[in-house]
């Protein structure tokens, strides 16, 4: 005992001859440390955007893209390419992403028909939305969002930076895309282009996006639905949400009622702004991050624009045939790569049909 408290008293006697001035240091030195240690550990887990120069990236951590990319940037010279670094985990946006029996409704949907069948669909068999879709399969959801799947001259447009480029965009290439659509004319063609250089987003983007959501002949939001006593229009189908047609069509139509959407002109250039705040401005900037919200300016896997897994790819071949038929592919275009974590070796597959 007698030991014990002597050496207590020594640590004591110690304690007393530290100067305060060395002590007020010690705790400075020791609160810089942690700030320190708290900023590279905040740090490793920001997401970064990186120019590719051919030899920034690291292929035994992100295996098998580098090849694809190199190959077509040899084919097409003035496309650059930018590594967008998630650091997010694989498996764990895999898991996200995927249908589970807790989750009210699946992020990720596949029509249910004979060419979406087999390792395509999963779930109960249970229908969505106004009863054609039903939910994506795992194997499904690491196909699409595979980007290594999308590093070719067929699908690349999915991960199109989706900004203005003037040589590239121009009022005749919109109308010669939407001939005979719902879209044709010159004055919504001047709306489209107008309103997009204005946000400086593509306008053939914006062609893209409503002849998929709309289809050529246009539905009822694009072509006048009665509300409270108005013609409204909603092109983009903004609020269209609900599980029968009739709810979607209301619930859309309420919304185009509020901002007033009572011409095809003005719902066009207020949906384009609409489109540019609330998805490209938040980093989802291709039509991939607008699909797959892996985006970490927000709550993650929370702002995607659409449940249908094949969209993308809808939306990115109506874009690249645009550009083929204006002669504009080979512009100044930028493509956004995504790079996840402990990614595996094999490229996934597409799954079978039934």
């Amino acid at each position: 005992m007698r030991r014990i408290r002597k050496k207590q008293n020594g640590i004591l006697t110690n304690i007393k001859n530290i100067q305060p001035k060395t002590l007020i240091g010690s705790i400075v030195l020791i609160i810089l440390l942690i700030l320190i240690f708290s900023i590279i550990i905040v740090q490793s887990s920001m997401q970064k955007a990186i120019i590719y120069d051919g030899e920034n990236l690291n292929e035994a951590r992100y295996p098998g893209y580098k090849e694809l990319i190199d190959k077509l940037k040899d084919e097409h010279p003035n496309w650059t390419f930018t590594l967008y670094y998630t650091k997010l985990n694989w498996n764990a946006v895999i898991k996200h992403e995927s249908y589970s029996s807790m989750k009210k409704t699946p992020l990720n949907l596949v029509p249910d028909n004979d060419s979406y069948s087999g390792e395509w669909a999963e779930g109960d068999g249970k229908k969505y939305d106004n009863g054609n879709w039903v939910a994506a399969s795992q194997k499904a959801i690491e196909y699409k969002m595979d980007p290594r799947n999308l590093i070719n001259e067929n699908n690349i447009f999915q991960l199109k930076e989706l900004t203005y480029t003037e040589e590239a965009n121009t009022a005749e290439g919109i109308i010669s895309k939407t001939d005979g659509s719902f879209l044709e004319g010159k004055d919504v063609a001047e709306a489209i282009i107008n309103s997009s250089k204005k946000n400086n987003l593509d306008p053939y983007f914006v062609v893209s996006r409503l002849l998929q959501e709309q289809g050529k002949k246009g539905t009822k939001l694009s072509q006048g639905y009665e509300y409270n006593g108005k013609t409204v229009y909603n092109p983009f189908n903004i609020s269209a949400s609900g599980n029968s047609t009739s709810a979607i069509l209301e619930n859309a139509a309420k919304y185009a009622y509020s901002k007033e959407w009572f011409s095809l002109e003005k719902a066009l250039e207020e949906g384009i702004s609409f489109l540019n705040t609330r998805y490209v401005n938040e980093g989802q900037n291709t039509l991939y991050f607008q699909k797959f919200d892996v985006i970490k300016k927000g709550e993650l896997y929370k702002n995607q624009y659409m449940q249908n897994l094949i969209a993308p790819l809808s939306e990115a071949n109506i874009l690249l045939d645009q550009y083929e038929d204006s002669k504009t592919v080979d512009s100044e275009f930028n493509f956004i790569i995504p790079l996840y974590e402990n990614m595996p070796e094999k490229i996934s597959e597409k799954p079978k049909e039934e």
